[in-house]
């Protein structure tokens, strides 16, 4: 799941302290399993998506192609899609920010659907493309189990501070 170096992203209050190597809130990247266990009991949890990797500047998370998963014809459901590349982008965004100061929440996501997949597990990788003081923007590429592109996503995601939630 490595790629290629990001960006520069814009300051604001998701950008990382001077001297951090990567877009994570004072480097420290997101905990997995904390990630997994927080999910268990939202939808996250009900389609089977786990946090599974994470670097300097992304994040990945995977789910099961499987009847929760499924439209009625048998194939990955598009709407499953949008939720993992939805759930990867927020608690991406989540974590580059001061989690004293400021939440993230979604405005906008779209999807392009450009291949089936009837079984195994698609994954979720979820890339800055910036990173405002009030806006970040967010590519999310899902992917099969042999690396083939299924989805490539666009994720708008608003920057609020806690004091407004």
């Amino acid at each position: 799941m490595s790629g290629p170096v990001s960006e520069p992203v814009s300051a604001g209050p998701s950008a990382p302290p001077p001297g951090t190597p990567s877009i994570w809130w004072q480097g420290v990247q997101p905990d997995l399993a904390a990630l997994n266990l927080r999910g268990e009991g939202s939808l996250q949890g009900f389609l089977g998506i786990t946090f599974a990797a994470v670097g300097d500047d992304w994040l990945a998370a995977r789910m099961p192609v499987h009847a929760r998963t499924h439209q009625p014809w048998g194939r990955l459901h598009g709407g499953a899609s949008i939720v993992l590349a939805e759930t990867v982008g927020t608690i991406g965004a989540i974590h580059t920010l001061d989690p004293a100061q400021f939440i993230a929440v979604g405005m906008e996501i779209n999807g392009n659907h450009v291949r089936p997949v009837r079984s195994g597990w698609v994954t979720g990788t979820a890339r800055p493309e910036t990173r405002g003081r009030t806006t970040q923007i967010w590519s999310i590429r899902i992917t099969d189990d042999e690396d083939r592109l299924v989805c490539i996503s666009r994720f708008t995601v608003a920057v609020i501070p806690i004091e407004r939630n």
